[in-house]
């Protein structure tokens, strides 16, 4: 895991500093996510997510986009998940509408607990081709005081993905490097906040680098089910 960070890092540096074709944004990216579960371990979480840039060629702060989105989950095994969902992005030119399948695996071990993802999701618009995306994700929550995450303390969560991009005949590949400081503030609630770096487009020499200060707000419904 140590290597793999290491080298995103390295990679981060490299894409800034030597690339002269590449171009930078600055933002910001707050989130809120709420989740229930449901009988027959289903599960339903929503989330809202903005993004606002502040820096791009110049100092100036631009409205990007609002995600809404809904996924529900079944829990098939004890470690792993299934998920189907809809999400309705909305910028200032249209709204657009994505669907997402995914499986998720997670294990837990002494001090920390990995999960990987794999989805799926199809992009439609009006105005441009339907995107198809296929992603993998590993990440990682790691409790900063002792081996399990509890109220009143804090985590770090890390984790790197990788998205491939197929919009009619074009193919991209953008990768991300996420590193958020966490806290518990009950059993049912979180905050986070941290650096989610990306970087596309260099496959066609015109690399882009993207910076979002993310802060992300956790909060799960008990029911009586």
């Amino acid at each position: 895991m140590n290597r793999i960070y290491l080298f995103f890092l390295i990679f981060i540096s490299i894409s800034i500093g030597s690339n002269a074709q590449s171009s930078s944004q600055l933002g910001f990216m707050p989130s809120l996510n709420i989740s229930t579960k449901l009988p027959k371990d289903w599960a339903l979480n929503f989330k809202a997510e903005s993004r606002q840039a502040l820096y791009q060629d110049d100092f100036k702060y631009s409205y990007v986009l609002t995600d809404l989105g809904l996924t529900a989950a079944k829990r098939i095994r004890l470690n792993t998940t299934i998920a189907g969902g809809y999400l309705m992005r909305i910028t200032n030119e249209e709204i657009k509408h994505r669907a997402i399948q995914q499986i998720s695996f997670a294990r837990k071990y002494e001090n920390f607990r990995l999960s990987h993802r794999i989805a799926m999701d199809q992009t439609f618009s009006n105005l441009d081709d339907t995107e198809f995306r296929f992603r993998y994700r590993i990440s990682t929550e790691i409790p900063l005081q002792g081996q399990s995450l509890d109220p009143k303390e804090y985590f770090l969560k890390l984790s790197n993905e990788y998205l491939n991009s197929l919009q009619g005949k074009e193919y991209d590949l953008e990768i991300r490097s996420v590193a958020f400081i966490g806290y518990a503030i009950t059993s049912d609630s979180k905050v986070e906040i941290g650096l989610d770096y990306r970087v596309d487009s260099f496959i066609s020499g015109n690399t882009r680098n993207r910076f979002w200060l993310g802060l992300n707000f956790y909060h799960s419904i008990r029911n009586s089910f």
